[in-house]
This record gives C-alpha cells, sequence and structure tokens, in this order.
C-alpha cells in the first residue's frame, strides 16, 4: 500500500480498502489486504480463478468515482484467456490488470473463496399453521343436460358444500385448462386458493387433477448484509430448506445511507439495486428447491421483511426520501401483490406478502422480531435489539411499545476496522487476554481449537488468519478494557508498552498486535477503538432516548429481558455486550442472543394468516421516536463513549464481573470517566479487573 494520494481501492464485499500506488497488480493488492483471491496458475493468465467485475459509479461516502477504464486496458493474456474460455462482459483477470484510478471491485460469488458466513440460522420453533394459501380437495359432479351448471360453477359449488368458501375470484389462468383438469381427475380435483383476510373473497389460484398434496412458501429476510431465506410446507408447517447469501448489494455501499447516496448520484443506481436484490433471492429459491427436491412451481406463498431502505430497493421505489428529513417512506402498511411482480420465477399466481415496516428506518424486520419474540404479549420489559449497520430497537411490554433506529454504522460488521473482514473462514470471533501477561488466545471461523490448543499452528497455516470479524471485535476491544490496556475513555495505555511487546507505538498514539506472521500482522489501532465507541455509543443512546420515553428523563426502569438478533447480535456474548456498553443492565441469564428473529416473524406469517393481523394492528399503536430529532441524544451519546457508560451502573453485571474503575455495585468511581465536556481525559489508567473463566 502506498500514501492517502494514490487510488483508492475497495474489495467487496468483504469492505477491505486501500490506497494503491498507479502500475500495482489488482491481484497484489487484494492479497495485502488479507482479501483471497483465487489463482492457480501463479499469475499466467491461465486458470481464470482470479476473475473480478468493476463496479461503476459515484461513491459519495469515499469521495471517488470508480470506472472501468481505471484498470489499465485489456492485456494480451487476457485476450487468450477469453478466446479459448469464457470470460463475462466486463470481467477482468486481476493478475493482469493493473490499478490506474479509483476503483470499486467486486470478487463475483462464483469465483469467491473464504466467502462470507451467513450466520442467520433459521428459527426451527413450531407454530400454529392456517396459511392463507390452502390445498382443498373436491369431488365434482358430473356435467347433467338436466341441469345445466358450468363446470366452474359446480367448482365452486363443492368448495362451498366441502369447505363453506365462498364464491371465490379466479386466476385468469385456471378458464382453459379447468374443462380437461377435470375430466383428468376424473371428477375429483385439488383447488390452491388463497384467502389471506376473512373480510376479503377468496381467490382460486389453480385447479390440480385428483390430490395434490405439495404447496411450498418461503420466508426471505433481506438485510443489508446478508440475506436469509426458508422453505417451508404450507401443509405440514415445516422448514424443509434454508439458505443465506450476502446481500449483492453490498458492491454500492456498506450501510444504507451509502446506498441511499448511489441511488441520488447515479442515473439507473435504483434499478441496479432492484435487480440485484432480486437476481440473488431468485438464485436462492432455486438452490433450497434443488436441495429438498422441490418444483419452484409448486412454491405459491410468500413473505418478505427487510429495513425501509430494504424494503424499499426489492419493490423498486426509489430510497429517496428515506436519506433525508423527515424520512419518509413511501409506504408503510403491510403489502399483498402478485410474486411475478417482483420478478420471481415461482407457481404462476404466486402471492408475496411484505409485513408492515413501522417508521423511516424501522422496518419490517423489526416488526417481524417483534412478532417473533413477542414483547407486547408480556407483562415484563422486554428490550428488543437488533445489531446491524443500522441497530432497530423496540422497548416495551403489552402496555406500551417504544421503537427507534441507531446509526451504528458498518464496523460491527468489519468494516471501519484496520484488520476487520466480515465473517469467513480465516477471520478472528472469539479472543481472550491475560490480564497479566496481556498475552491473547483467539479462535478463527473454521478451526475448532483455540489459538494456543495443539495443532493450531498447523490449522492456520492451511487456512490462513485473515483478519477480525464482527463478534471478534466487540471481544477483543471488551478485553482490552478488563485487562487495562484500554482505559474506560477508550485510550490505549502507552505505559504497557515497557511490560509487553504487544504494545507498539502507532504514530501518535498505541496499537496492540493480536496476531503477527511473516505474511500479515492483525493490529488494533486508537482508531479502531475509537470505531467500536462511536458505534457502541450510537446504539446506547438510542436505548437510553426509548428508556427515558418510557419512564420520564432522569428515571430508571428495570429492563427484564434483552434480546439480541440478527446475524451480528446471535454471536456477541452478552457478557461483552454489556462490558462495552452496548445493551444497558440487565441479569445475563436473561440477556440471550435470540438469532434470526426477522426470519422467524416472516415465516410466522408465512404459516399463520393470523400473525398478520397481528403485527398490522400492532405497528400501529407502536410509538416511533426518531433519534435524530431528540435534544437528548447527544447526551447520552457523550455518556455512552465510555466503557462501559459514564455514568449508568451495571449492578447485575458487577456480579460476575468485575470491572475497571467500578465499585461493587457497578457504579461508577468518583472522578473517574469522561470530563464534563466529554472529551477523554488523559494520565488515567483503567485499573485491573478480576476475570471470569
Amino acid at each position: 500500500m502506498s500514501d492517502a494520494a494514490d487510488p483508492l481501492v475497495l474489495f467487496m464485499p468483504s469492505g477491505r480498502r486501500g490506497h494503491f500506488a498507479r502500475g500495482t497488480l489488482l491481484i497484489a493488492a487484494a492479497r495485502s489486504l488479507g482479501v483471497h483471491v483465487e489463482s492457480v496458475c501463479g499469475g499466467r493468465g491461465i486458470c481464470g480463478r482470479c476473475q473480478v467485475e468493476v463496479v461503476e459509479g459515484a461513491f459519495a461516502k469515499h469521495k471517488i468515482v470508480s470506472a472501468a477504464d481505471h484498470l489499465s486496458p485489456v492485456a494480451a493474456t487476457e485476450i487468450r484467456y477469453a478466446e479459448k474460455r469464457i470470460l463475462k462482459p466486463g470481467r477482468r483477470l486481476s493478475c493482469s490488470a493493473t490499478i490506474e484510478g479509483d476503483l470499486v471491485v467486486d470478487l463475483p460469488s462464483d469465483m469467491a473463496v473464504n466467502t462470507a458466513v451467513v450466520r442467520k440460522a433459521v428459527d426451527t420453533r413450531v407454530f400454529p399453521r392456517d396459511p392463507a394459501i390452502r390445498l382443498l380437495f373436491v369431488e365434482v359432479p358430473e356435467p347433467d343436460m338436466h341441469a345445466p351448471l358450468g363446470d366452474l360453477d359446480r367448482v365452486f359449488a363443492a368448495l362451498e358444500a366441502d369447505w363453506g368458501l365462498a364464491r371465490p375470484t379466479v386466476e385468469p389462468s385456471v378458464l382453459p385448462l379447468l374443462q380437461k383438469t377435470l375430466r383428468d381427475g376424473s371428477w375429483q380435483v385439488t383447488c390452491a386458493v388463497a384467502h389471506d383476510r376473512e373480510e376479503d373473497r377468496p381467490h382460486l389460484m389453480a385447479v390440480y387433477p385428483g390430490l395434490k398434496n405439495e404447496a411450498y412458501g418461503i420466508a426471505v429476510d433481506i438485510g443489508s448484509t446478508t440475506i436469509a431465506l426458508s422453505l417451508s410446507s404450507l401443509l405440514s408447517g415445516a422448514t424443509i430448506a434454508a439458505t443465506g447469501a450476502p446481500n449483492p448489494q453490498i458492491r454500492f455501499g456498506e450501510d444504507l445511507m451509502s446506498r441511499v447516496s448511489y441511488v441520488m448520484m447515479n442515473p439507473g443506481g435504483r434499478g441496479e439495486m432492484t435487480r440485484a436484490v432480486r437476481e440473488a433471492v431468485q438464485a436462492m429459491i432455486d438452490t433450497v428447491a434443488a436441495e429438498a427436491n422441490v418444483s419452484t412451481g409448486d412454491i405459491m406463498d410468500c413473505v418478505f421483511v427487510g429495513n425501509p431502505v430494504m424494503h424499499h430497493l426489492f419493490l423498486g421505489i426509489d430510497p429517496t426520501e428515506l436519506g433525508q428529513a423527515p424520512f419518509a417512506l413511501a409506504l408503510s402498511g403491510a403489502l399483498a401483490l402478485p410474486a411475478a411482480s417482483l420478478d420471481l420465477t415461482l407457481h404462476p399466481a404466486a402471492r408475496a406478502y411484505m409485513l408492515p415496516c413501522i417508521a423511516g428506518h424501522v422496518g419490517a424486520d423489526a416488526a417481524a422480531a417483534t412478532l417473533s419474540e413477542g414483547p407486547h404479549r408480556q407483562d415484563e420489559t422486554m428490550l428488543l435489539v437488533d445489531v446491524g449497520t443500522n441497530a432497530e430497537i423496540v422497548l416495551g411490554n403489552r402496555e406500551r411499545l417504544l421503537a427507534a433506529s441507531s446509526p451504528t454504522g458498518p464496523a460491527f460488521e468489519g468494516a471501519e476496522i484496520s484488520c476487520g473482514q466480515r465473517a469467513a473462514p480465516g477471520a478472528i470471533e472469539r479472543v481472550r487476554i491475560d490480564p497479566v501477561t496481556l498475552e491473547p488466545r483467539f479462535k478463527v471461523i473454521g478451526i475448532d481449537i483455540w489459538s494456543d490448543d495443539p495443532g493450531f499452528p498447523e490449522a492456520a497455516a492451511a487456512l490462513g488468519v485473515t483478519g477480525i470479524c464482527g463478534s471478534g471485535i466487540v471481544e477483543v476491544v471488551a478485553e482490552m478494557f478488563l485487562a487495562g490496556i484500554v482505559t474506560e475513555d477508550g485510550v490505549i495505555d502507552g505505559g504497557l508498552a515497557a511490560r509487553s511487546p504487544r504494545i507498539v507505538q502507532s504514530g501518535r498514539t498505541f496499537a496492540y498486535v493480536l496476531h503477527e506472521t511473516a505474511q500479515r500482522t492483525l493490529t488494533i489501532l486508537q482508531t479502531d477503538i475509537r470505531a467500536i465507541q462511536l458505534a457502541k455509543a450510537a446504539l446506547y443512546a438510542g436505548i437510553k432516548l426509548l428508556i427515558d420515553k418510557l419512564t420520564g428523563p432522569g428515571r430508571t426502569v428495570r429492563i427484564d429481558r434483552i434480546a439480541l438478533a440478527g446475524a451480528f447480535g446471535s454471536f456477541i456474548e452478552p457478557r461483552y455486550a454489556m462490558v462495552l456498553g452496548l445493551v444497558p443492565d440487565c441479569d445475563l441469564e436473561r440477556c440471550k442472543a435470540v438469532g434470526n428473529a426477522a426470519g422467524a416473524g416472516a415465516r410466522m406469517a408465512l404459516l399463520n394468516r393470523a400473525y398478520r393481523r397481528e403485527i398490522e394492528a400492532r405497528v400501529s399503536g407502536i410509538e416511533k421516536i426518531e433519534t435524530a430529532l431528540e435534544p437528548a441524544f447527544q447526551e447520552h451519546f457523550v455518556a455512552a463513549m465510555a466503557f462501559p457508560n459514564k455514568h449508568d451502573a451495571f449492578p447485575s453485571l458487577a456480579r460476575v464481573q468485575a470491572l475497571p474503575n467500578r465499585d461493587a455495585a457497578g457504579m461508577p468511581l468518583p472522578g473517574q470517566g469522561m470530563s464534563a465536556s466529554g472529551t477523554p481525559e488523559r494520565g488515567r489508567r483503567g485499573g485491573r479487573a478480576g476475570r471470569t473463566a
């Protein structure tokens, strides 16, 4: 890498970036950042495994314009390769192309190795089944010259007699095939009927000869980073296949506002992102259908959830209004529409249902998580937090629910961290630091043993230790704080350099060396600590605003239960979340990761139409708090920059984890914390703490 005057290159979907001198081979730049680009031919342009694509457009967040001609002209090796093998339009061989300007480079999924691990596991809970689409078997009387009733009318009569179903509307494609279907089935047929709302007329989607007992639906959580999809039987309610994939929109921007900016600055940007996410969903549908040996033509119902920007882009709606106050949604209520209108190839008459959005930055995914975890069904006060690039927060109980979003940014997912990366094989995900020696040990995704266990060096040599993902970042910063390496104000204590070679000078500040090999050194910089402080302070400040609204400013409320949702939230150890001050104090036994709660809520809405009515009714009563407009946000934000917090006590945490500069009740000791202006007070060292195993 070179200096800041050189071209900036971003590699997607990992989010890694760096400045490189013009003329640098693209594959060399990628590897210097720990981005795995496969090449089995030694860079001779023969294997074609190092193919990449340049994403063109203006990227306001990074203040660059990426263009295909910012790579060197097509080389002779690429021309020879394309003559013998397939080199798709727009793709380049990174072993031949050199950097000539600013670039955003995408590693195509069919070329990527060490791809991101999608950690939104499907929820396997059993829900009462009452789907919006049912298969109804009927025996239809044969035609009678003395009762000249049409075939369709006799189907209607059979549906009403056997199933109490009033005369439905009919899918036009049913009509030309109906008579043949009845005769092929010897007057016994199965009717696929959609009936979501009781007040609406049912809809006859299809008629099959004889008995048909296969009908399926998909539930999809479209996250800004990952997409999770499950395939369920509408007859049994069982989930029979599930998959996940990175959201391809990452190449247009890591966070939501970057994607909104991309739409604003690039004509056709909205269409590009809509097409990318729809194609990704279709590919995932094809994957689960093949895995379960199911025809996509038997998938008749779909439920989708996502944050407001993802919601709008998937529907083909320009999200520009969500990028500025008053953050107006194009639509907030639930939506039912034909799946074909979303460019999905399923049953020709398949239906799609979108859960309602709560507010401008609290979307259908938060509504689905609320449906899944049910704070509105209990007396206890529950805090539900979906931690992502834009954290969504719900607080309350059956009496009152409040919701807000908080702009945490992508730091928790590895971006904006010097050695950060998304969760993938080779990423450090667990960290422990000895408080006496300051030596670390860690676990890596893809290796089952810890770094100090026998056999780890050999396993790491084969896989590689490439960076640190979100859960690892949280743990290493928390461990550095507990070991006294980082003060409560977030300053790496350079005075410890004399005690441990792990503490090194880095410019005007200090850094902590987590792992070092001949190929790569993973170091936690002061700027990394600041990125985590800013992210966690934004999240905690949003939570505090909801607490203020629930109880009144200055008063406290006992939070009986905390649910950490989402891919990242599911892999945070609750103890470390509290040590850093991501969430308020709570009994650790009642602070739990709940997995992909948004996906679970989507599956509930797929399998039981009553859940759709439940969340539609409940969303209208949720009080929405816009953090950007609340005067107290800045005050809460400044206090939350400290570890775990400048003012708030953590008595439940203190019972199981001694905290630096805190008494036995988890209260800040006098004179500790940040200055009244909110700037770090220099010259104090975070005290040592007792440790738990």
